[in-house]
């Protein structure tokens, strides 16, 4: 299978599975709710029944953002323009691009934003690559099984993203970009330099992303017990055909920044009244739409794998069927 079939045969098996999409979305709206009602809390004690409620209700207030952020703690602190419409997804890229700390309260919900995933990537996987429904007790016994090989898998994922954004991170821009812009006179130049070694970074944390993915991948697919075994295993798999896994990868960004160009292009910059209703529901549409194109990474990869295999769906575990599965023993 070439690298445009596995990209096409990705999309097919994440359109033949919507509640993967939908449940990805819910533990979204689960982890980020709680935040914003202690947000609105904060705004409406802020307000009170000053003139500026009235301003904040009509459309986007600039300067009172910029002065409730400066006295709020926790969560209010993100509380300011970059959160509006792709603003949003531009200051991310930078606090990416950058490795800027984030917020405490921010830190600790992604922290269970991703044990939430992490819990949840084997059944969607084990789903994907089956393509076909498993019931919610195939699903979750997957989802069990998984869970925590996967921990161990993060551990590992944790040691390396450490070693990126540790070490590598500032060796480029705390040392080597001092030295290479150090007799540079024309701030472009300066400038372009930057962008190269955003992109050597950026390939860096790439190209360990793809193998941890198929190291999931064959985690799942094989019955791996061994992480590390995995991420061995999909190191060779990517080492043997890496024109494929590169093509693979670069097709599935291209989706991704088709997405993000989509939003770029419809979403509303501010207002008030149906405005922001209206940019609430481009928001979820974004969101659902990234979370869609993340399945469509693994479901893709899960696919060149098999074909590579000569065995499509294939999963070396059996499916688990209702009441031989472990839910049915806990009950």
């Amino acid at each position: 299978m070439s690298a445009w079939a596995a990209a096409t045969e990705g999309i097919r098996r994440v359109r033949r599975a919507p509640m993967l999409v939908i449940g990805a979305w819910a533990i979204t709206l689960l982890v980020s709710v709680p935040l914003t009602i202690a947000l609105r809390g904060m705004i409406a004690q802020h307000l009170g029944d000053s003139l500026a409620a009235d301003s904040a209700a009509a459309g986007v207030n600039y300067d009172w953002m910029q002065e409730f952020a400066d006295q709020a703690s926790g969560v209010g602190v993100t509380f300011r323009p970059t959160i509006i419409g792709f603003a949003a997804v531009l200051d991310n890229l930078s606090a990416f691009l950058d490795a800027s700390a984030r917020p405490v309260v921010i830190v600790g919900a992604a922290s269970v934003y991703l044990l939430g995933w992490l819990f949840l990537a084997g059944g969607m996987i084990d789903r994907l690559a089956r393509d076909r429904p498993t019931l919610a007790h195939g699903f979750f016994s997957a989802c069990g099984v998984f869970f925590f090989r996967f921990l161990r898998l993060a551990a590992a994922q944790w040691i390396v993203y450490a070693l990126l954004f540790g070490s590598l991170h500032p060796w480029l821009f705390g040392r080597l970009y001092p030295r290479l812009v150090h007799e540079v006179t024309v701030e472009r130049t300066a400038f372009l330099v930057r962008v190269a070694l955003y992109g050597v970074f950026a390939l860096a944390v790439a190209a360990c992303a793809v193998v941890f993915d198929y190291a999931k991948v064959r985690a799942v697919v094989e019955d791996r017990r061994s992480m590390l075994g995995a991420i061995k295993a999909a190191m060779g798999f990517i080492s043997r055909n890496y024109a494929a896994a590169i093509s693979l990868f670069a097709l599935d960004f291209l989706l991704f920044a088709a997405v993000l160009a989509g939003y770029g292009l419809i979403a509303p910059g501010g207002g008030g009244g149906a405005t922001a209703w209206v940019a609430v529901v481009i928001g979820q549409g974004y969101i659902g739409a990234r979370l869609a194109v993340k399945l469509v990474f693994w479901a893709s990869e899960t696919a060149l794998f098999q074909s590579r295999l000569a065995h499509a769906a294939y999963v070396a575990r059996p499916e688990p069927a209702w009441p031989d599965s472990p839910a049915a023993d806990m009950m």
